[in-house]
């Protein structure tokens, strides 16, 4: 093989990440042979018949990652193979070939679990796409459960589910810094899981025997942060009758964990300030000295260097807090995690039930990834919920159940005066198409599918509206 040719074959999007198992049953041979060579050409290993009863057989025996069947076939037909591959489980996947006429049958089996149908005639680049883009998200599947074993055996990681390149960096850094003291500041979004980190570098510390002590500094008004901090003597304030200990005690020979940070006062930053210099606090209305020994994580919604410039944050309680700074990217950033988010959620929700019998249809799961949450993981968890109580007998995620905003309407502010109706349409496609595309990493046919128009329409709308191919 030349280098050019090499080189292209490495860019074939058709070219899995992996080899899959496929499974290919259709009675007209031709379509039987050609596309079996095809697959078998990109490297998957296939496995092709021509009727349903012999692949009902050879189901009931063996396992394949993929099945491809047409949908009207002697004997058994592909709603029956369908029928069969679900009552198995394991994750295999269905594509069904189906004429037009049948379209709505190939719907039906959709509901039973298939994952796409492809109409006749086809280009068997159709089918070898819709392969690789399973093998992309297998791939993905194993990526994660590997990381999920490495982090198995460093304590605490169990409810870390992260395959997407920022967050694998985010986690490469929490295990190299856990077992030191250093002052470790989050910064994120809410619902991105800054305590769940906080949680992960406590275990994995030289401190993991001691207290983990959490404290939101946005749930309690001003006036009560200082004494829930540093403690209280009896008769410091009204209602205090005898002392109390504060969070810093609390955590001693531990770790605490000050969530929104950004919402602390000057004067109690003052205080905190000085705790972590010297290692010692007084409680409110007291005057010995009390020493600590703790390590103290923080986390923040907001950018502090930003508050600092503005005269609402100490620039000296800054530094002294970032000696590690940890940015937890938002859900929109992490989007190859949230198929693995969603049945992470389905099987800790559904427990101790038959989780895996919940099925995640592909319009379900298509929304769930093109919708930005604003409220990330949390946002994503609750709606999986959601999805899991109103299924009900069922036992299958409905798109109406998610209650997600159209995302044709997060756009649609802030229009200036004067702007026609078809700018705002326009303006609104064009958005659309360039994030379908960033989320099939650029790839046409599958950001035509997602899209539900042709191939060639998405070329000519890229072209109408200048979209380049890294948009």
């Amino acid at each position: 093989m030349t280098e050019n040719a090499a080189a292209e074959s490495k860019d074939d999007p058709r070219r899995p990440p992996l080899p899959l198992d496929v499974l290919l049953v259709d009675d007209e041979e031709t379509i039987r042979v050609t596309l079996s060579d095809d697959m078998a050409e990109v490297g998957h290993r296939v496995t092709a018949l021509d009727n349903g009863d012999d692949a009902l057989a050879i189901l009931a025996e063996k396992s394949f990652d993929v099945v491809v069947t047409d949908l009207r076939m002697p004997g058994a037909d592909g709603l029956e193979v369908v029928k069969a591959v679900n009552a198995r489980g394991g994750g295999t996947e269905v594509i069904l070939i189906t004429a037009h006429g049948t379209v709505e049958s190939a719907v039906v089996a959709m509901r039973h679990g298939a994952y796409h149908y492809v109409l006749k005639p086809f280009l068997n680049d159709e089918i070898l796409l819709l392969l690789s883009r399973i093998a992309r998200v297998k791939t993905l599947e194993l990526e994660n459960r590997s990381l999920h074993e490495d982090l198995g055996r460093l304590e605490g990681f169990e409810n870390v589910v992260a395959s997407a390149p920022p967050m694998i960096e985010v986690l490469d850094i929490v295990r190299t810094v856990a077992p030191t003291d250093a002052s470790i500041l989050i910064e994120g979004e809410s619902g991105t899981g800054k305590e769940v980190i906080a949680r992960a570098i406590h275990r994995n510390s030289e401190r993991r025997d001691g207290p983990f002590v959490a404290l939101s500094c946005a749930a309690l008004p001003e006036s009560l942060i200082e004494a829930e901090l540093f403690g209280h003597e009896a008769g410091a304030f009204t209602d205090a009758k005898k002392a109390r200990h504060g969070r810093f005690e609390l955590a001693n020979a531990g770790t605490l964990f000050l969530d929104d940070v950004d919402d602390l006062g000057l004067p109690v930053q003052v205080k905190l300030l000085r705790a972590l210099q010297e290692r010692v606090i007084e409680r409110v209305g007291g005057e010995k000295p009390v020493p600590i020994d703790i390590r103290v994580v923080t986390a923040t919604k907001k950018n502090l260097a930003e508050l600092m410039s503005e005269g609402e944050f100490r620039e000296d309680l800054f530094y002294r807090l970032n000696v590690v700074p940890l940015r937890l990217p938002p859900l929109r950033e992490r989007v190859e995690d949230i198929p693995v988010l969603v049945h992470h959620f389905i099987k800790r929700i559904a427990s101790p039930g038959p989780s895996e019998e919940y099925e995640v249809p592909r319009d379900v799961m298509d929304a769930l990834c093109l919708y930005p949450w604003p409220g990330n993981v949390r946002e994503l968890e609750n709606s999986v919920e959601r999805a899991i109580a109103m299924a009900g007998q069922s036992r299958s995620l409905k798109k109406e159940h998610l209650l997600l905003p159209s995302p044709r309407f997060k756009n649609a502010v802030h229009v200036p005066t004067g702007t026609t109706l078809k700018d705002v349409v326009h303006g609104a496609e064009i958005e659309h198409i360039k994030r379908v595309l960033k989320t099939t990493g650029n790839h046409k046919a599958q950001a035509a599918d997602l899209l539900g128009i042709s191939r060639k329409n998405l070329w000519e709308k890229m072209k109408e509206y200048g979209i380049g191919a890294d948009s």
